[in-house]
């Protein structure tokens, strides 16, 4: 039809070998993508329209849908989001698919808290294509353990991520994984010592209110990336001394304190083997007496 504009219906089903009725049906389609037009200089007529005006409309028709799709889908979550203030998501492959939706519609700030003394390779390798998209688009906060410092793989990971805009600091108080997406979407782990269960995505305000401030009350007291470590107190504790002087006092097992400080039994054993020497205590017990009646609780 480019080469001649005046062919009508039956010389087309002659020159292409096919039924009138699949002639018909290929013009209607081709009127429906604009690509075909009524004629102005021969009434009844179609025309058709240049090739490079044909993809340009054809790409407009395409980004309009994509437009109109990206719509329907925000609309949903939004629904989603209004009825469903708390989300269960069960397994990893679940969490994995909400983060990387929640992440990719990010607009505003990511805050994360991220535990533990070290980072596996493979997740830093499967983090690495989010992290540097979110780093690049908006602003960006990360806590890491303080225990962090003694793992070069994880430090590497976050002076990367440094160089691309995501502030980094470290703090012993970082003992629970948290997301917090735009001030809007909490995630929490549903069971913290066992991430492979699931998450629980909270849309509350409220909650996530309380949630943020945590974050920024850590914040506020960590030390950035790359900075030495504040200065013990007066007696002579780190901040992981005290905090572990008080998650024994509240009863918790050595196991269950290594787990909140993000370092091992072994190594909450050595700590409190050290206080208990400088509090002259023959038993915990005794050493929690003396550390309360000097103050380092």
């Amino acid at each position: 039809m480019l080469a001649d504009p005046s062919v009508g219906v039956r010389e087309l089903t002659t020159r292409l070998g096919q039924d009138e009725d699949q002639i018909r049906e290929t013009l209607d389609r081709l009127v429906e993508l604009a690509l075909l037009r009524p004629s102005r200089e021969r009434s009844g007529e179609l025309y058709p329209v240049s090739l490079v005006t044909g993809m340009q409309l054809l790409v407009q028709r395409q980004e309009a849908e994509l437009a109109a799709g990206r719509d329907a889908v925000a609309a949903g979550r939004a629904a989603v989001a209004e009825r469903e203030p708390a989300e269960r998501l069960i397994g990893l492959d679940a969490v994995q698919s909400e983060l990387d939706q929640l992440l990719a519609g990010a607009t505003v700030e990511v805050l994360s808290m991220v535990p533990g003394n070290a980072i596996s390779a493979a997740s830093l390798s499967a983090a690495r294509p989010t992290d540097d998209d979110v780093a690049r688009r908006i602003p960006s906060r990360v806590l890491y353990h303080s225990s962090t410092r003694q793992d070069p793989a994880t430090v590497a990971y976050g002076r990367w991520l440094a160089e691309r805009g995501t502030e980094i600091r470290l703090s012993p108080a970082v003992t629970r994984r948290l997301l917090i997406v735009d001030g809007r979407t909490a995630v929490v782990p549903i069971e913290p010592d066992e991430p492979g269960i699931g998450a629980l995505c909270v849309r509350e305000p409220g909650l996530v209110d309380q949630l943020t401030a945590l974050f920024e009350l850590i914040w506020t007291d960590a030390v950035p990336l790359g900075m030495p470590a504040k200065a013990d107190s007066p007696a002579g504790l780190s901040p992981t001394d005290r905090h572990l002087l008080r998650l024994l006092g509240d009863g918790l097992t050595d196991e269950a304190a290594a787990k909140r400080l993000g370092i091992s039994a072994r190594t909450v054993r050595r700590i409190m083997a050290d206080l208990m020497v400088r509090l002259d205590a023959e038993s915990r017990f005794e050493a929690g007496v003396e550390a309360a009646r000097r103050g380092w609780l």
